[in-house]
């Protein structure tokens, strides 16, 4: 490990998202998200599981919070349920205070605990009544205005003791996975055999440009009504893994690695730094490409305060020839987990996408920092599943060495990208406190540094990591 070379102010802890811990799904006035609807409909879900119970954090927030003061984390990234706060959704729909002040709550007892309080609005969880009302993200006018209600009552409600506030958690998979390939809620697809709605070819652009000017006006509404009262800041948190070409002797391999870059990140970070879409979306994807009016594109070109980035794993790319399919979402190109060399890009796991390359993660954040003029970066969430952890005995999935070794290496990687390729990058949430709800996977994927047992009263246990991580940040943090 290398010497103390992170800030002072390094800004560490864990991950979370409300649908994803909370349960309590229909308790105190909660209304409907469009994963609780999405849940119920068989084979969408792994194991048939749903959030209903999840790891019951709605009524454990208690022991969460002892959780993270046990392994001396310095803040907590969560998310809110909009649907438990307005159950219906609507600008002109009642709030539900209950759920709001649970909300409350939770950020009085963590700053009680000397943990800093970290809030993301929408992580997926869309209220259902807003999706069968008007398309939800699919409809701009109706979309945008209801976000900004529901982000106006949530600033209102937390006054001054939220500094840091992320509007839209990776607006890539809601757009690709919800309205391409139907993987996640709504469900929307081309393909007819699982669901008799969706236009893979267009509509996850709208949805993903509607969340861009949601974004927008939510940032707008923040620094002209509360920003100066309560001195925090605001962003939009993206994920995006590393691209190595499958033959880096071949130019086009080396040109699809930038454009799997840009078709993942820069769809939506580009109008945010630059004011418009990436020159390679705009060539392959035309006229599906929603056109920025001048009042859209003065919203967005500009609004972040700091760039939230979520990353996992690299891939490899190999890039293809001839007509892209009108429902390619990646940029003409296959992604692959090993190289024309037959070397693996990283260990497996138990996520099919996901093998880690530490180095990956420093190279992305050179590429973030030299493509957005080195802005502050938060990483929002990073972290691993371990290959056949949820059948092993409970003792061996405490001693979880693959996952400290995989934090070692990644923050390892975040230290060098700081102190070495001057990367302006001040805090790190690991994902994630607890196993937890794994959308589609159901409960057999587990990415938690706490082990959850789910038939035994949803019970927590910290894995090596849990108390392990605290460490490898005391080395590279320099001392006040």
């Amino acid at each position: 490990m290398s010497k103390a070379v992170l800030p002072p102010d390094f800004l560490w802890g864990f991950a979370t998202a409300s649908y994803q811990i909370e349960g309590g799904a229909n308790d105190d006035g909660r209304g409907a998200s469009i994963w609780d609807t999405f849940c119920k409909i068989p084979g969408k879900i792994a194991d048939g599981s749903s959030g209903d119970v999840a790891c019951d954090s709605y009524h454990r927030t208690g022991e969460d919070i002892a959780l993270l003061k046990k392994v001396g984390a310095k803040a907590y990234r969560f998310s809110l349920s909009w649907s438990r706060i307005i159950p219906l959704g609507g600008r002109q729909d009642p709030i539900n205070e209950k759920g709001l002040q649970y909300y409350v709550k939770l950020v009085d007892d963590l700053i009680a605990a000397n943990i800093v309080p970290m809030i993301t609005l929408f992580h997926w969880d869309l209220p259902d009544a807003l999706d069968k009302r008007y398309g939800g993200l699919l409809n701009k006018s109706e979309f945008v205005a209801d976000f900004t209600r529901y982000s106006h009552v949530v600033f209102e409600a937390m006054g001054s003791k939220v500094k840091h506030w992320i509007t839209f958690n990776e607006p890539w998979c809601s757009s690709i996975l919800g309205y391409n390939t139907g993987l996640f809620a709504p469900g929307h697809t081309s393909d007819r055999k699982k669901s008799p709605v969706g236009d893979s070819s267009r509509e996850p652009w709208i949805a993903g440009h509607n969340c861009l000017v949601a974004h927008g006006s939510a940032v707008k509404l923040y620094r002209e009504n509360f920003k100066s009262r309560d001195g925090g800041e605001i962003g939009l948190t993206l994920n995006g893994d590393w691209a190595e070409p499958w033959d880096p002797s071949d130019p086009k391999d080396v040109e699809a690695c930038e454009r799997k870059l840009e078709f993942s990140i820069s769809w939506f970070a580009d109008p945010i730094y630059h004011g418009h879409y990436p020159a390679s979306m705009v060539a392959q994807l035309g006229d599906r490409l929603p056109q920025w009016t001048a009042e859209d594109k003065a919203l967005v070109h500009g609004s972040n305060d700091f760039y939230g980035m979520n990353h996992y794993c690299a891939n490899y790319i190999k890039h293809r020839t001839g007509v892209p399919e009108p429902e390619d979402f990646v940029g003409n190109l296959e992604t692959l987990m090993s190289n024309k060399a037959g070397e693996s890009i990283g260990p497996e796991t138990q996520s099919l996408w996901l093998r880690p390359y530490p180095l990956g993660f420093r190279k992305l954040l050179k590429w973030l920092s030299d493509r957005y003029g080195r802005p502050k970066i938060y990483v929002t969430e990073n972290g691993t599943s371990l290959k056949g952890e949820n059948d092993l005995p409970l003792e061996k999935i405490l001693e979880d060495d693959f996952r400290l070794q995989y934090f070692k290496d990644y923050v390892g990687a975040l230290a060098d990208a700081y102190h070495k390729d001057g990367v302006n990058v001040r805090g790190y949430m690991a994902w994630s406190l607890m196993d937890n709800f794994e959308w589609a996977e159901g409960y057999e994927t587990r990415f938690g540094v706490t082990y959850v047992d789910y038939k035994g009263g949803q019970k927590r246990y910290p894995k090596k990591s849990a108390m392990e991580i605290g460490k490898v940040f005391d080395e590279l943090i320099q001392k006040e």
